[in-house]
């Protein structure tokens, strides 16, 4: 079910490197979330700009009724993001979309994430560590700074998790697509291979962690980014190729099986 929240801004405050966590009360959407799903928010202030803006959901917290959103400064509408503050609202429609769908007896998952994928991740590693899976975390970015999801990966899982940065500045220097290859194949060495992947962060990056999970022969899943005017399924402006044709990233996904992607 959907829900559309008129959401007061508790907190909304930059974590590094232009990535900001920004902190809503939004009971209803906070009770029905599920890991991997994102809300579609219209930003007050930007009248003139009709389209809502999907961002996907870091924390749901269906106790004290509030959501974590984080974004990236790119534009100017992310941008205008960064002035509202404790007291502002946000009008959300949400939870929307295909989330991650870990087989029920996943006992051993690899999740890696580029950048702000970091965001829609989370929640499913806290899933599944309170599942009792054993969880192995690979988080890449441009910086130190801007491992943003670091210390919250680390607190949910309880282990560090496998970092790398473009410059060197934190973790192994460069993309974190070597991290990957070796934990899958450090487990089938072990004898105790992952039953499932997840990744979300640039479409190349998805595309070359699907092909290593092929070859490993585990399942995978991503979670990709389009463009949205809806957000609800009616505008077909979000599609996305796959094997059984053309599908919509906001209620079809955002997360697909890595094996229907037309990368």
């Amino acid at each position: 079910m959907l829900y559309n929240e008129s959401a007061p801004i508790l907190a909304n405050e930059e974590a590094g490197c232009n990535i900001w966590l920004m902190t809503v009360a939004a009971p209803q959407i906070a009770a029905a979330a599920r890991p991997g799903q994102f809300v579609h928010v219209k930003v007050p202030g930007m009248e003139w700009h009709i389209l809502r803006r999907p961002f996907g959901v870091y924390a749901a917290d269906a106790q004290a009724g509030t959501v974590d959103m984080m974004y990236q400064v790119l534009g100017f509408g992310t941008n205008h993001m960064t002035s509202l503050a404790p007291g502002d609202a946000v009008e959300m429609i949400g939870p929307v979309g295909r989330g991650w769908q870990p087989s029920a007896n996943c006992k051993k998952a690899l999740l890696v994430a580029g950048g702000v994928g970091s965001a829609p991740i989370h929640p499913l590693a806290c899933q599944l560590a309170a599942k009792g899976a054993e969880v192995v975390s690979i988080l890449g970015a441009q910086t130190a700074e801007a491992l943003v999801a670091r210390q919250r990966f680390e607190a949910a899982l309880g282990c560090a998790p496998r970092c790398s940065t473009d410059d060197g500045s934190f973790g192994r220097a460069g993309f974190c697509t070597p991290l990957v290859q070796e934990a899958l194949d450090e487990a089938a060495a072990a004898g105790t291979p992952f039953d499932y992947v997840a990744c979300c962060g640039p479409e190349p990056l998805m595309k070359l962690v699907a092909a290593m999970a092929e070859r490993a022969g585990v399942m995978c899943e991503v979670s990709l980014e389009r463009r949205m005017a809806c957000g609800v399924g009616a505008c077909l402006s979000c599609v996305v190729d796959t094997t059984a044709g053309k599908k919509r990233a906001c209620v079809d996904g955002p997360v697909f099986p890595s094996t229907e992607v037309v990368w």
